[in-house]
């Protein structure tokens, strides 16, 4: 007999070489009916390997994230045995799930495949699925592995098998398809209902702009046919609040080939929304005693040497700027962190002087692949709203609750009411991926947990998604669409300070070290917005909107009138604009309205005889007409009710 371990704490006595299915089944027949896959000593496997030894298990349904990850894992198996049958000589490369879906990167030689031949892909899916074959994991020595796939002149299985361990490595059967993998799949492909061919694109065979490129096959899958459904009609909702499209309908951002991929142009209007955000945030981080700094675009590549980014992002980063001096070398500035200790160091500190707060919208540049460009939610060249503070080990835990409060505010302040913290922690069984010593790690983390529950967070630890030199805590926030993203990030830093050498003296009149908290509660501006916009489809909060109301004259006539009504608006700090166009009234609602303009106001003989305006709401709503003190009122209630003082 094994004892396993489950979630709850409570134990089962299986016998040995029992499944997980078995467990499950011990658990309650329903419940076993909605496994699909499983972890065991925190490793995946499938809910039909053997249990051979004492340990933990957790079981997943449809309902949990690694249980969608084995679903999607697997429906890439049968999508690639389809375009393996529909497409004769094809090579096969990788074909992992990712956070909605799966993809396949294929090599379809002189061939290629668009939209037309999605339907018949996802029928010879289907057609696969329906009979129900079970996946099946063997181990094969790297001998055989090879030959396999070198019979088939699929030289990138060959490439990636090359760098395995002997002893490693194994195949997954269903039906008549085999594939290289790891492992974690559903019990067959008959739990597969739906699938559905979303897309294809370029893609660099291990994302290396040198090797050759691929075709990348999208596709999401579900139990259900109703849950595709539903899924396709948010991706609908989705398009339509794209904020690629929004942004060039509201003139906010534009992209020039001239100047370069992944490098945004910030029309008047965006660059207005822009300063409002960064201004909404310097106003509360004066509250809280932040001191704004200013620091350049580049660096001395040494910088980023010391501070360990040039080792673990150079390849990321644009290539070195040589000068003529020989051997001096620059780097476009990837983060503003090590900028910042600098500052720290420009002169020395006591104990008394901490907590330091060093605020700046410093802006950084990435080398993306070009491939991974997408809109200003990955770009070249972004700023951050970024902040360090430099402070004892005795204020860590009170600082860090503070940008705590300071994040909900921004979040909140914006409408991302729904959200859940992570916690990102190492990953133990990748060492070499940190820097710094195992106690300041422990440390790290501990005090980040700790903070989080004190705050009261709903959190999750998420091992392996920590920054290289620290923990952090990121707020993953739901839009509109049930999507989630990650926005703001705190994170703690013992790591930097070590590099370098920062000091302060304490009271004891020694030299000791502070402690870093790294903060950005927006994250990146360009980032930012593209979420906002996609959450609120462009009716962004009125405090915010780039236009609040637009005065609408009946006619030529009215245009002296609503001249005075848009300076009294002016006087009132409302953003607004004169329609004077020889347009009809209602054309120029209808636009107002694609222009997510909040308020039109309309002026005509009976306003300009009572000093009054007829106000229309953004979507409809009549509210009459009314003075525009009432008008002003109006605004001001309803931006405080969402904007309160932090």
């Amino acid at each position: 007999m094994i004892k396993v371990t489950l979630p709850d704490g409570s134990i089962r006595e299986s016998k040995k070489g029992s499944t997980p299915m078995d467990v499950a089944k011990s658990i309650s027949e329903g419940f076993a009916r909605n496994v699909i896959s499983a972890k065991y000593n925190d490793t995946v496997i499938e809910v039909s390997t053997p249990l051979l030894e004492d340990g933990s298990l957790v079981l997943y349904t449809w309902n949990d994230k690694e249980g969608k990850k084995a679903f999607w894992h697997s429906s890439s198996h049968v999508v690639a045995q389809a375009l393996e049958e529909l497409y004769p000589g094809a090579k096969l490369t990788i074909g992992p799930a990712i956070d909605n879906g799966f993809y396949y990167d294929v090599d379809f030689g002189d061939r290629s495949i668009s939209e037309k031949d999605f339907q018949e892909i996802e029928k010879k899916a289907l057609e696969i699925a329906r009979g129900k074959h079970d996946y099946k994991m063997r181990a094969v020595t790297k001998a055989e592995a090879l030959n396999k796939y070198k019979a088939q002149g699929n030289e990138y299985k060959v490439e990636l098998i090359e760098n395995l361990e002997d002893g490693t490595i194994t195949f997954c059967d269903h039906d008549t398809f085999t594939d290289l993998c790891r492992g974690g799949h559903i019990p067959n492909t008959g739990i597969i209902k739906a699938i559905k061919i979303l897309s294809v694109a370029g893609a660099y065979w291990r994302g290396n702009e040198n090797n050759k490129q691929l075709t990348r096959v999208y596709g999401i899958s579900f139990p259900k046919q109703k849950e595709l459904t539903e899924y396709l009609e948010l991706l609908e909702q989705a398009k339509q609040r794209d904020h690629r499209k929004l942004g060039k309908e509201l003139e906010l951002f534009t992209f020039s080939a001239k100047v370069g991929q992944g490098l945004p142009l910030w029309l008047p209007k965006g660059a207005a929304l822009r300063e409002r955000l960064e201004n909404f945030l310097k106003k509360a981080q004066k509250k809280a005693g932040y001191e704004m700094v200013v620091t350049p675009h580049i660096g001395q590549k040494e910088l980023y040497v010391t501070s360990g980014h040039y080792a673990k992002y150079g390849e990321d980063s644009f290539q070195p700027i040589r000068t003529p001096k020989m051997d001096e070398e620059f780097l476009l500035k990837p983060m503003n962190c090590p900028h910042h200790c600098e500052i720290f160091n420009f002169k020395p500190h006591s104990y008394k002087d901490l907590p330091k707060r060093f605020a700046e919208f410093g802006t950084v540049y990435r080398y993306e692949q070009s491939g991974e460009l997408h809109g200003l939610t990955r770009v070249r060249g972004f700023t951050q709203d970024d902040a360090h503070i430099f402070c004892t080990p005795d204020q860590l835990a009170e600082e860090f609750k503070n940008v705590i409060d300071l994040t909900l505010y921004v979040l909140g302040s914006l409408g991302f009411g729904n959200f859940t913290a992570q916690v990102s922690v190492r990953d133990l069984n990748t060492p070499e991926k940190y820097i710094g010593s195992v106690e300041n790690w422990e440390k790290a983390e501990n005090a980040i947990i700790n903070a989080a529950t004190e705050k009261g967070l709903d959190f999750v630890v998420e091992s392996g998604e920590a920054a290289f030199y620290g923990p952090k805590l990121d707020f993953m926030v739901k839009d509109a669409l049930g999507r989630q993203w990650q926005l703001g990030t705190i994170q703690v830093d013992y790591n930097l300070p070590e590099r370098f050498d920062l000091t302060y003296k304490g009271s004891d009149n020694e030299l000791h070290r502070p402690v870093m908290i790294h903060r950005a509660p927006f994250g990146s501006m360009e980032r930012f917005i593209a979420l906002l916009l996609e959450h609120t489809g462009g009716n962004f909060p009125l405090w915010l909107i780039p236009e609040q109301a637009i005065v609408l004259p009946i006619s030529e006539k009215h245009e002296k009138y609503a001249q005075k009504v848009l300076n009294s608006l002016e006087n009132h700090e409302i953003r607004a604009l004169v329609d004077k166009r020889s347009e009809t009234v209602g054309k120029k609602i209808r636009e107002a309205e694609m222009n997510k303009i909040p308020f039109m106001l309309i002026v005509g003989d009976n306003e300009e005889q009572e000093n009054t305006i007829s106000v229309r709401r953004h979507g409809g709503d009549d509210l009459g007409s009314i003075s525009l003190t009432d008008f002003a009122n109006l605004v001001t209630n309803e931006i405080n009710s969402t904007l309160k003082s932090f």
